[in-house]
């Protein structure tokens, strides 16, 4: 059983579709990358995922359905979203921002480990805990979003553009942190990500989204060397 699947789903924004059945799945430990161009649906698949467009068609999480399930109660079983933009705090401080991953659980003793744990990969957040989160470079407010969600504690854990506006050397680390995570951890991830060439570096299975619906979908070692993909994404 996957651990996400997503059948014949359908979401809108008003009378504007957004998504017309887009199917997939994402097993436990695995890597999963979304790929298409702007307006392909893919923040609205990790949106219909969340519980906040609205949707038809069915999406299970470890067996149950999500449908009309909120934000809140989406995060409480297990899913972490690291929108596009990254959506820190600015005002708050570092640890502050960290903090907030918590909010949906319980046990301040565990939450105080599982904050320790995360500064394990991210070693810089000990020295800047006390900094305005606004005050971080862009890779680093881009980390600092990675690390809350991890404070949660999630099973699967669904990235939109990390690497959006960020130097080479920040997303190769990024990913780096990413793929440590699922190898150690075995934390499930989907990703959207622009940058096709590390996300099917990344993951082990990837879809192409084209206006709405799946176009291509397999191994990501086998998209890498699919004409179509090569040329549109790839860039060769």
């Amino acid at each position: 059983m996957p651990l996400l699947e997503l059948d014949g789903v359908q979401a809108r924004y008003g009378p504007i579709q957004a998504l017309h059945g887009v199917s997939l799945t994402v097993d436990e430990g695995e890597v999963v990358a979304l790929l298409g161009a702007n307006g392909a649906g893919k923040t609205t698949t990790l949106r219909a995922v969340s519980g906040t467009v609205a949707t038809s068609g069915r999406i299970a999480f470890a067996g149950r359905a999500l449908n009309g399930a909120g934000p809140e109660s989406v995060a409480r079983r297990g899913i972490a979203h690291v929108p596009e933009g990254r959506g820190i705090l600015g005002e708050l401080t570092v640890r502050e921002n960290l903090r907030l991953g918590a909010y949906v659980r319980r046990g301040r003793r565990e939450v105080e480990r599982d904050l320790e744990r995360v500064t394990e990969h991210f070693p810089w957040l000990r020295d800047r805990r006390d900094q305005d989160a606004a005050t971080l470079s862009g890779g680093e407010q881009q980390m600092l979003a990675l690390a809350r969600a991890l404070v949660s504690r999630p099973r699967l854990l669904m990235l939109d553009e990390p690497s959006l506006g960020l130097a080479p050397l920040v997303v190769q680390e990024l990913f780096r942190i990413v793929g440590e995570l699922n190898r150690e951890e075995g934390l499930s991830v989907l990703v959207v990500e622009q940058n096709a060439n590390i996300a099917l570096q990344s993951s082990s299975r990837a879809y192409v989204l084209e206006v709405g619906r799946v176009a291509v979908e397999g191994e990501s070692t086998e998209l890498r060397a699919h004409e179509g993909v090569r040329r549109s994404y790839l860039g060769y």
